[in-house]
């Protein structure tokens, strides 16, 4: 492993951090500054929309609704009976409700697009949120490692100091009783 590390030592000083992607680019740098690298992801998807991109999220959001739904079926129900029933012989739109047809498909040609690129943002928030699960990952991958050398470190100390305080008894002595000591 301290070869690997010397390795990579070596490759950054010579050719530092700029031939890395992005996001390589961020982790070495938050391990190196000893920064936290979890950040809230609508956080920092938030920051990067624009008006329209923010506007076209809560046009999907209502229009996606049951409150929308139910809404324009109440309006549908109004605009049918309002011309069957209310204006029977004067109607502005007798049946078969052509205008009414007319307004639906204009509503359906602009809600359409509208609600794809809110899917398209959605799938962008998804690449984000992998990405920042990747660096948060991978910097949790590096303390492991440390932590683990840290660990083995220590137990090859007790090891040594366990063995180092074993006595030897000397020839024609009894051994000193004591419990057996093991390091898992």
């Amino acid at each position: 492993m301290n070869n690997e590390i010397r390795y990579l030592a070596q490759h950054l000083l010579y050719a530092g951090v700029s031939p890395l992607p992005g996001r390589d680019r961020r982790v070495i740098q938050r391990v190196a500054r000893r920064t936290y690298l979890a950040r809230s992801l609508n956080q920092v998807f938030e920051e990067r929309q624009s008006f329209g991109e923010r506007l076209s999220d809560r046009v999907a959001a209502i229009g996606g609704s049951w409150a929308f739904i139910l809404g324009f079926g109440v309006f549908l129900a109004l605009w049918a009976c309002l011309n069957v029933v209310v204006l029977a012989r004067n109607a502005f739109d007798p049946y078969p409700f052509v205008f009414l047809n007319l307004l639906l498909s204009m509503l359906a040609a602009l809600q359409a697009p509208v609600i794809m690129m809110s899917q398209n943002r959605q799938a962008a928030k998804d690449r984000l949120a992998a990405s920042l699960d990747y660096e948060v990952n991978l910097k949790a991958e590096t303390a492991i490692s440390e932590l683990h050398e840290k660990v083995d470190f220590l137990v090859g100390r007790m090891e040594h100091f366990v063995s180092a305080a074993a006595v030897d008894p000397s020839p024609g002595e009894p051994a000193p009783a004591r419990p057996a000591l093991r390091i898992v």
